[in-house]
């Protein structure tokens, strides 16, 4: 009998050139898309809705971008999905996700285009032309392509419930009643006079979780040194503090500095927030259209349920912590609808503010601000909560597994870097694009 091995081999040679050579093909496919992309000088997602329509370009650069498109996904199509590795495979789903967004906006862009109006309403997104379809695409660009202002309305309005649960709870537990917790709340004790205390807490309680980190997420070890300052950008006063360069900073403007902001505002913007999540990234091999297309909602989803995550891993030190924790996610629920509200639906100042004191009394300041920055920064304020409640849902999917760990959980949500979340639902439940052993 003749040995099979010569015709195994033979097979072998048959189709492994061409397996390579359907991989080298794919690279060299989205090394060009991406020059291509990048040529046609196509403007990125900004955060104030008047540059992006400012930046809507004139019908004929519109038709070069239409058949730009065409031919990205016809050559997109002539590719066999799974000859792909699965590095490739997220590339190819990553593509088709944003093509699809792309010939979505080109539609509306072409309307718009041909019947651009003479000026641009500054008041709200709402008050121009196709506004409300504008925004529309503007939550899936920022969020998932599966979202809807409805739906998402509806999410927002059982959040702020969820939200005030929490917060009436904690009022039961500490004994008091309502009015007499509320003016506990408001007594000289919760707060910093000065900066330097202010300094001493957050390090003290950047020490306090420092050995809880590496228990439950990944290469801890790996994040450079995070410093913690005084911040000094007035335009940035109204938020208690922000994250730049490897540097927490924190807001002291001649107020005393709360102290229940110690615990949520450091695990948002330090370890394991924005410094962790960020510098994480650079373990991970990412495709260069996670560059071109970076998805907008996935680091202030993370950064936001990590102060969630901080009541299972007990790093806040008592529940006047985690009453802090709800007194920002409060506001952070009550502008999900209001967003809707006012960039959707077409809601006045008073309808607003009127939403807002049904759910939040005695900050009529912040709410001010913050309607302001709605109209100014549609849909930025939802990424916050959207992306954690698909964070937690995945992570309720997880604790049914047997051999269940948050530190497996969040080593595969962070494995892949920054996605739409109907690619990383699909990683997190459906364990796609990982390397069959």
């Amino acid at each position: 009998m003749k040995s099979v091995y010569p015709y195994l081999l033979g097979l072998l040679l048959l189709f492994t050139p061409f397996a390579v050579s359907c991989q080298q093909t794919w690279d060299s496919f989205i090394r060009d898309f991406q020059d291509a992309y990048e040529e046609r000088n196509i403007a990125r997602l900004s955060m104030v809705y008047q540059d992006n329509l400012k930046a809507i370009p004139d019908l004929d650069e519109l038709g070069k971008q239409e058949r730009f498109c065409k031919r990205s996904w016809k050559q997109l199509e002539s590719f066999n999905r799974d000859d792909l590795s699965p590095q490739s495979q997220l590339e190819y789903d990553l593509l088709t996700y944003q093509l699809a967004l792309f010939k979505e906006r080109l539609n509306l862009e072409k309307e718009w285009a041909t019947h651009r109006p003479d000026s641009i309403h500054t008041g709200g997104l709402i008050h121009n032309p196709l506004g409300k379809e504008i925004y529309a695409l503007s939550l899936k660009r920022w969020l998932d392509a599966e979202v809807h202002p409805d739906s998402l309305f509806q999410f927002g309005l059982k959040e702020v419930e969820r939200i005030k649960a929490n917060m009436k709870k904690i009022q039961l537990d500490s004994g008091k009643d309502s009015l007499e917790f509320a003016a506990f709340l408001e007594a000289k004790s919760f707060y910093y006079q000065d900066i330097a205390s202010t300094q001493k807490a957050l390090e003290e309680f950047a020490a306090s979780i420092q050995d809880l980190m590496p228990t439950y997420f990944p290469d801890v070890a790996a994040t450079p040194p995070l410093k913690i300052e005084e911040g000094g950008d007035g335009r940035l006063a109204q938020v208690p503090g922000y994250y730049r360069n490897n540097t927490f900073f924190y807001n002291f403007f001649d107020t005393p500095f709360n102290k229940r902001q110690v615990g949520w505002l450091y695990m948002h913007e330090g370890v394991p927030g924005h410094h962790y999540e960020i510098n994480h990234r650079s373990l991970v091999q990412m495709s260069p259209l996670q560059y071109l297309f970076y998805s907008r909602g996935y680091s202030e989803g993370w950064a936001a349920y990590i102060e969630d995550l901080a009541l299972e891993i007990g790093a806040y030190r008592d529940i006047y912590d985690e009453y802090g924790k709800w007194e920002w996610d409060i506001i952070r629920s009550v502008r999900v609808p209001l967003d809707i509200g006012i960039n959707y639906y077409g809601w006045s100042d008073e309808e607003c503010m009127a939403f807002w004191r049904k759910h939040i009394q005695g900050i009529d300041d912040i709410a001010r601000r913050e309607i302001a920055r709605m109209k100014r920064w549609p849909c930025q304020v939802i990424t916050y909560k959207y992306g954690t409640r698909k964070i937690l849902d995945w992570k309720k999917e997880w604790e049914k597994r047997e051999d269940f760990s948050l530190l497996a959980f969040h080593t595969n949500l962070l494995a892949r870097g920054p996605l739409p979340f109907t690619l990383l639902e699909d990683i997190m439940l459906n364990n796609a694009y990982a390397v069959q052993k």
